[in-house]
């Protein structure tokens, strides 16, 4: 079990997960591609028909404080304006047209976080990232929905802001701080009231301490699970989120050398572009294994 036992009814759906699944499989933004678009509640259930356990939303806020599931600093891409989304108001967001894959009118608009909230009811897991600078207006979305605090993860970096905000909310949403060093972690462990699940695992190289073995093995002691991302972001350097373990490799290359490896190590929830490969493997990877 992961979290604090004092927080088990919230945490039992995430258990629950790792019961059925021992590794769990998130999907990067949803499942996109064609006219649909990331970070649209379409692509939230295209990743989950295609075998994702848990699905990342990004949170982008107006000028005018509406709260929208886009990734800003993609408003060229997505819209094709050169305008960041967080100076618009809402009524100009609304206005927006996504753009497709083919460079054509999709016929969407930015969605809003509530509606994502209210529509996924059901038990599906989501991680909420970049929400950390609007969190006061992202928790009141997630406490109007009984629903949410047992399935909405919430990530930040390690910030005292952040930790002393969940600390003293009186709605405990689980929360996975993002962690660059053992100090990072040993930060976010001093806060005895927020919900803590796990640790995002950021690694750039092989040598990194985060990378170690031992250092998972620390993690797991906390009873916190640990995430890394296999996400392919680019092939500069600067974007190897877990020691080159990603998707390019194992697509390409060769799964044991990458999915097979976060495995081994004892990685609990892969990040991933590609779900329903990332699955197929798991299924074979783990048939007649126990973990």
């Amino acid at each position: 079990m992961f979290g604090k036992e004092c927080y088990s009814t919230i945490n039992e759906n995430l258990n629950r997960a790792f019961d059925r699944h021992k590794v769990l499989i998130a999907v990067h933004r949803g499942e996109w591609g064609g006219n649909i678009i990331d970070n649209t509640v379409q692509a939230f259930q295209m990743a989950l028909d295609s075998g994702a356990d848990m699905f990342e939303l990004d949170v982008s806020r107006s000028t005018d404080g509406v709260l929208y599931t886009f990734h800003d600093g993609n408003e060229k891409q997505r819209f094709g304006i050169d305008k960041n989304i967080e100076t618009l108001s809402s009524s100009e967001i609304d206005d927006l047209e996504y753009i497709n894959t083919i460079g054509l009118p999709s016929g969407g608009h930015a969605g809003l976080l509530e509606t994502a909230v209210s529509h996924f009811k059901n038990g599906e897991l989501y991680n909420i990232d970049r929400a950390w600078e609007k969190l006061p207006e992202t928790a009141g979305i997630l406490a109007k929905y009984p629903w949410a605090v047992r399935q909405a993860l919430v990530k930040s970096p390690v910030n005292e802001e952040t930790l002393e905000f969940l600390n003293e909310y009186p709605q405990k949403f689980m929360f996975m701080p993002i962690v660059y060093s053992l100090s990072d972690v040993e930060k976010a462990l001093t806060y005895p009231e927020v919900n803590l699940v796990g640790m995002e695992l950021i690694a750039g190289r092989q040598e990194d301490e985060l990378f170690q073995d031992e250092t998972i093995r620390y993690i797991h002691g906390k009873k916190l699970f640990a995430w890394v991302n296999a996400i392919t972001l680019s092939c500069l350097p600067k974007y190897v989120l877990f020691g080159g373990l990603d998707d390019n490799m194992a697509l390409f290359k060769s799964k044991d050398d990458s999915w097979g490896k976060l495995f081994k190590k004892g990685i609990d929830i892969v990040q991933t572009d590609w779900p329903a490969q990332l699955g197929e493997y798991r299924t074979s990877y783990f048939a007649g294994k126990s973990r």
